[in-house]
């Protein structure tokens, strides 16, 4: 029997504007994108890592209440959530090249740990570092 995590969820703000984010900025692709009534079940995935999903959700019904999808949605805008880690052969090309399209760095590109590092946030205010394989 094969096991392992295939999807990991991050709340964002809007779906569509995150769609632009991650697959128009960063280069994913669409994996899923399905609805049913209000619940949008949309996901993406690095080229480099078709086994891996990133969920880009709502914070809503059916899995939080109201108040909750509220709070949860401040607390994301406010980068309150841990970062998450895009690894690249290259932080400085890569830095160069996502700012170009438009990605806004809140670090430039850092020598930290015998390795470089830059950190940006997606629109919904979720926080990445963008580290260089050592």
């Amino acid at each position: 029997m094969s096991q392992g995590v295939s999807v990991v969820g991050l709340y964002v703000r809007d779906q569509d504007e995150a769609l632009e984010f991650y697959v128009g900025k960063l280069g994913f692709r669409v994996h899923t994108d399905a609805k049913n009534g209000d619940y949008r079940w949309l996901t993406v995935q690095h080229p480099d890592q078709p086994s891996f999903q990133l969920g880009l959700f709502r914070p809503q019904a059916p899995t939080v209440d109201e108040g909750a999808a509220q709070a949860l949605a401040e607390l994301v805008a406010k980068g309150a959530m841990p970062p998450l880690v895009l690894v690249v052969d290259d932080c400085r090309a890569a830095h160069a090249r996502m700012s170009a399209e438009g990605v806004e760095f809140t670090q430039e590109p850092t020598d930290r740990y015998g390795a470089v590092d830059a950190s940006f946030r997606d629109p919904s205010g979720n926080g990445w570092k963008l580290v260089e394989r050592r």
